[in-house]
């Protein structure tokens, strides 16, 4: 049995081996590689009169990321065009190797690629748009295909569409929800916080959902924390604090957003303090950005205020 095994084993790994067949060689440096990087310094430099010179007469542009299975492709005078407006519209526009990353090219024994050098890079490009103030911030993934005369004959590109659609949304004015003054939210967020100052704990923490969140501004390690973690915070606070008061300051706004069908009670306060210690009157002022769920439970408190005011 142990023999079979072995000879099942050894056929299994001959067939493997004798699966493997190379198509070509793969180079770190290449004439062709020089292309690209050519024709990238001269895109990031802006000096742009000189993109037409890199290109083939046949020269085509594809945008693999489309969802367009019967694109023809973009020739060199609307993409040398369209090159020219991203650099005109763009801010600190670059593009740069992905960290790690280096540009491959590959020669190809298939007699159909013989004639062509393949090169394929992995990037990042960054900007900011001028007119929306989108910031670039993308990988790309860019095959190029380099003739026999050093010029490149076809570009496909890899990117990230939801960037451009960002920047043609910000284009165009839109509302994206309802700001309300008054709502129940707005209510349950103030009952909370009232029932906190009067030492109303379990109907303080009643208005919130079991799996509630917190952050602090002042965490250093920038993590939320859980309910029953902020009840311990919470028990330290009225062990070092009399709470002498709380005041609404002007009037919190409950904004319900189209985009994700969400909500966020936006509260500011102060809260009027005496430091059991040394009987230090404290005046807080706090921003508090509460979620809340279609239930109307807070699902996440977010508190902004100054921790130098407590020492």
């Amino acid at each position: 049995m142990k023999k079979l095994t072995l000879v099942v084993l050894l056929f299994t790994m001959s067939i493997s081996y004798a699966q493997k067949k190379s198509n070509g060689t793969v180079y770190i440096n290449h004439p062709a590689i020089d292309v690209v990087d050519a024709y990238t310094k001269t895109v990031n430099s802006g000096d742009l009169d000189k993109l037409d010179a890199f290109f083939a007469d046949d020269f085509k542009a594809y945008n693999s990321t489309t969802d367009n299975q019967y694109s023809k492709g973009t020739d060199k005078t609307a993409f040398v065009k369209r090159i020219k407006s991203w650099r005109e519209n763009i801010d600190y526009f670059a593009i740069t190797p992905a960290n790690g990353a280096y540009p491959d090219a590959i020669e190809y024994k298939d007699d159909a690629q013989k004639d062509v050098v393949w090169v394929q890079c992995w990037d990042e490009v960054k900007g900011v748009h001028k007119k929306t103030g989108v910031k670039i911030n993308m990988n790309l993934h860019r095959l190029f295909v380099i003739n026999k005369a050093n010029k490149i004959k076809t570009i496909f590109i890899y990117d990230n569409p939801q960037v451009f659609d960002e920047i043609d949304d910000s284009f165009t004015e839109r509302t994206n929800g309802t700001i309300y003054n008054h709502h129940q939210n707005i209510n349950n967020v103030k009952n909370m916080l009232f029932a906190f100052e009067n030492k109303d704990l379990n109907k303080s923490y009643s208005y919130f959902a079991d799996k509630a969140m917190f952050s602090d501004v002042n965490s250093m390690d920038n993590k939320s924390i859980s309910l029953d973690e902020q009840k311990a915070i919470d028990k330290k606070v009225m062990d070092a604090f009399d709470i002498v008061g709380l005041e609404v300051v002007g009037y919190p706004d409950y904004m319900h957003y189209e985009l994700g069908d969400s909500g966020v009670v936006y509260s500011w306060w102060t809260w009027h303090l005496i430091r059991k210690s040394d009987k230090k009157e404290i005046s807080l002022p706090m921003h508090y950005q509460h979620n809340v769920d279609k239930e109307g439970k807070i699902t996440r408190e977010m508190a902004y205020y100054n921790a130098a005011l407590l020492k």
